[in-house]
């Protein structure tokens, strides 16, 4: 497990959360889920019940994707930003992609009008807790089943109603309960393979090689829209989608 240690001010100074997010699946060149089980629920919900109508997932980290052996998934982590995440929107439009919006409930809740237009447009929601705390593993199982079932009904009401199908743990702090309270709520945990790193704005050249270079890791890509300045990340993406196109790579969701 890699855990971001950089780019945490933003929320600090406007959440007093930290920031960094990121789970690599360790040494992983083949493109598979990873394993996990155990419980865990919190006081204030009886909501570790599985929803009426909703399937129960798989507690598995989930990888993979969809579009199958040359399927890519994009993954963009801790917004919706009203500066960043409409430009991360457009280039999606622009290049018929598809993505999974991880996102922090805090940042839904105050932006719903942005959450609305990502469903709009086909992409796929994540829950990324409320106040994004790269050490809830550290914390109680309570702590953190209160960050995801509340992160969840922020989604969800900022959407209209459009529950979020995957949850991913700030930093990579997965732990054995939090997965199985997400999987009986239907949200698939999700990984990533490549850390692209645009959290340390290393430029947007670095980013795109980062891509090149660990693609071979799997097909998962961790992008973010918030926390920060993130035109290097709408650089990136610019360059990044239609050089995977050429590459004869498809675009998909993560499994479910």
């Amino acid at each position: 497990m890699a855990r971001h240690n950089g780019g945490r001010r933003w929320y600090g100074k406007v959440f007093g959360a930290a920031l960094g997010v990121t789970l690599l699946a360790a040494g992983a060149s083949v493109w598979t889920a990873q394993a996990g089980s155990a419980g865990g629920a919190s006081p204030k919900a009886t909501a570790s019940a599985t929803p009426a109508g909703v399937e129960p997932v798989p507690v598995t980290i989930a990888h993979a994707s969809d579009a199958g052996a040359r399927g890519v998934n994009i993954t963009i982590d801790d917004g919706p930003d009203p500066v960043w995440t409409p430009q991360v929107l457009d280039i999606l439009r622009e290049y018929g992609v598809k993505a999974t919006f991880c996102m922090v409930g805090t940042q839904a809740e105050a932006y719903p009008d942005l959450v609305k237009q990502v469903v709009a447009e086909g992409h796929r929601l994540c829950d990324h807790t409320v106040s994004h705390d790269t050490a809830m593993d550290q914390k109680t199982p309570a702590y953190r089943a209160k960050e995801i079932l509340d992160a969840e009904r922020m989604i969800t009401e900022a959407s209209g109603g459009v529950r979020p199908l995957y949850y991913r743990a700030p930093g990579g702090a997965f732990t054995p309960d939090s997965r199985k309270l997400a999987a009986s709520r239907g949200m698939r945990p999700l990984g990533w393979n490549v850390d692209t790193k645009d959290w340390e704005l290393p430029g947007a050249d670095a980013i795109v090689a980062t891509v090149e270079q660990q693609l071979s890791n799997g097909p998962t890509l961790l992008f973010h829209d918030a926390g920060g300045d993130r035109a290097q990340t709408v650089e990136a993406l610019r360059r990044v989608l239609p050089w995977l196109k050429e590459q004869g790579y498809s675009f998909g969701f993560p499994v479910r």
